[in-house]
């Protein structure tokens, strides 16, 4: 049985929510096929999302700011807008006419 129960971490957890984790801290852990117990293995192999540099596509994962408008326009071209991104900025890098006119 799952049991579902949100905190507002603003507010801080009641009195209630409190004796609630309490408890379920001393249930045991039930492994199933959805989540089964780690492998040495499956440590061995474990790392951060943030260490992970290489994309599946083979492209290096980099954090960029963009403006507001920029965001909702590329979200605008659907769930695929962050390989638009990718093709738009390299079409950019190859017109050095683009990159003259950015100001940099």
């Amino acid at each position: 049985m799952l049991v579902s129960k949100e905190i507002d971490v603003k507010k801080g957890a009641t009195k209630k929510q409190i004796e609630m984790l309490e408890a379920a801290k001393k249930k045991p852990i039930a492994f199933d096929e959805d989540a089964p117990e780690l492998t040495e293995e499956n440590l061995r192999n474990a790392y951060r999302a943030s260490e992970k540099q290489i994309s599946d596509d083979g492209g290096q994962e980099v954090t960029l700011r963009l403006s507001p408008w920029a965001i909702r326009k590329a979200k605008s071209f659907g769930k695929e807008y962050r390989a638009i991104l990718s093709r738009i900025l390299e079409q950019a890098l190859h017109n050095r006419e683009i990159i003259k006119e950015s100001g940099i």
